[in-house]
């Protein structure tokens, strides 16, 4: 490639920092994780760990983290407080972790997290044995989680709003008074590598949880890492009592943060390389590449490197895809979407009407301020062929989503000027990501 590509470094996952900070937490005795997220997000669940026991030392890229041996201390006579603030993940994750410990349990958070229904959870653990006490709504934040451990046995949990249900049973599974197996209900499963993802970490600090698939007749043994679709009623794991084991750990690169500068090099005028990130990842926002692939974009590796050019002749093509494996992209990939030739659907992704806000309409919305023809679908969005409004400010209400926020400032490729109005929002997951990304416009445009 004749053209010098702009480059930046792929910040630590989110994903994996949540799930890697709380086994640590939960192990008997004191790892270390190198390349946590250092986020509003992973302080929240860092801030929900401490609170139940565990203790966080960090030395440079190193977090030190003395575990709980599986059992977070919830309060006797007063609840330990539990502030998710904005963070789903925390909220669910730490829900069920905390379910597995002893004591009394305050969850609560920002308003917009307590219209963010966790009823799928709530009856999977009260059907363990824990005890919930609403304070507004029933199955919504805030609650106050009367925990007595896990009884273990067969759960269903129903995954249509959120895989981060099963998640988080996963992660606290071990603690049970005896094996637990739990079986994925519900209509349909959304977000599945994120699943994926956990049973990975899981097996990184020496818990296996056991796949099991219904061939029809009988429960037979799967390999989790091939699974590509699951069916409720057709797949269960199967979890026994252990513990995490305390070790030295590595957080990947975030292919979700990622994914905007790889768009950026699709739909800018040269290409743009992200180091650090793995091309045999388990994230499902891997699949930016073969959408932007699939787009008309060049995809060119280079050891733990991936560069995106644009088209070698013409725009980029618009494609129809389902997106429910990898939702949090779908403002990503609708954004590049206004560059291309030809129209976008996007399909799946119903249950992003149920995250920071409802990033269908949002997505939508804030597009069409400039200039693009966005309709909302049932469960997505589809994107026509429109001039952008290059050359033109364009006021931008972010919802403070960082997702939004993080998507909508590719329009700057365009000739758009976007202004946002909580560009702080990205502190979410990405507290760099201004900087970095500003680095790589001027980079783009020189």
């Amino acid at each position: 490639m004749t053209v010098p590509a702009a480059s930046v470094l792929a910040p630590p996952s989110k994903s994996l920092s949540h799930r890697m900070v709380i086994a640590a937490a939960l192990a008997d005795g004191t790892s270390t994780v190198r390349r946590v997220l250092q986020s509003d997000d992973l302080e929240r669940t860092m801030g929900c760990l401490a609170a139940c026991g565990a203790r966080f030392e960090a030395d440079g890229d190193a977090l030190r983290v003395a575990g709980v041996a599986g059992r977070p201390r919830g309060g006797q006579d007063r609840p330990v407080d539990l502030d998710v603030h904005e963070s789903g993940t925390t909220c669910r994750l730490m829900t069920a972790v905390a379910a597995a410990g002893q004591g009394l349990f305050r969850v609560h958070g920002a308003p917009r997290m307590h219209e963010r229904p966790v009823g799928s959870l709530v009856r999977a653990l009260a059907a363990q044995g824990a005890g919930f006490r609403f304070e507004g709504r029933t199955d919504y934040p805030p609650f106050v989680l009367h925990a007595s451990g896990l009884r273990g046995g067969e759960i269903t949990v129903d995954l249509d709003e959120s895989s981060q249900y099963l998640s988080g049973l996963l992660l606290a599974a071990p603690a049970a008074a005896r094996h637990m197996v739990l079986a994925v209900g519900g209509t349909k499963v959304v977000s599945w590598p994120y699943v994926a993802l956990t049973l990975a970490v899981q097996e990184l600090f020496g818990v296996r949880p056991k796949a099991q698939r219904n061939d029809g007749e009988a429960w037979v043994s799967a390999d989790w890492r091939t699974l590509r679709r699951v069916d409720p009623g057709r797949v269960r794991f199967v979890v026994r009592p252990g513990a995490y084991r305390a070790g030295s750990y590595v957080v990947e690169g975030d292919w979700s943060n990622a994914s905007y500068f790889l768009a950026a090099g699709a739909v800018g005028p040269r290409p743009v390389r992200v180091q650090g990130l793995r091309e045999d990842s388990l994230q499902g926002d891997r699949a930016i590449l073969d959408i932007l692939g699939r787009m008309g974009a060049r995809i060119m590796w280079h050891a733990d490197a991936v560069t995106v050019a644009p088209p070698e002749a013409g725009p980029l093509t618009g494609v129809t895809v389902d997106m429910a494996p990898c939702p949090d992209i779908v403002p990503t990939v609708a954004a590049a979407a206004c560059f291309a030739a030809t129209p976008t659907e996007i399909r799946g992704a119903a249950h992003l009407r149920i995250k920071e806000c409802d990033r269908l309409e949002a997505t939508a919305t804030q597009l069409s301020r400039a200039g693009a023809r966005v309709a909302v679908l049932p469960d997505g969005l589809r994107i026509e062929p429109a001039p952008l409004a290059a050359g033109s400010a364009v006021p931008i209400t972010t919802y403070g989503d960082h997702r939004i926020a993080m998507s909508m400032s590719l329009l700057r490729l365009a000739g758009v000027r976007p202004e946002l109005d909580a560009p702080g929002c990205v502190g979410k997951s990405f507290p760099d990501f201004f900087d970095e990304w500003n680095k790589v416009v001027s980079e783009l445009k020189a």
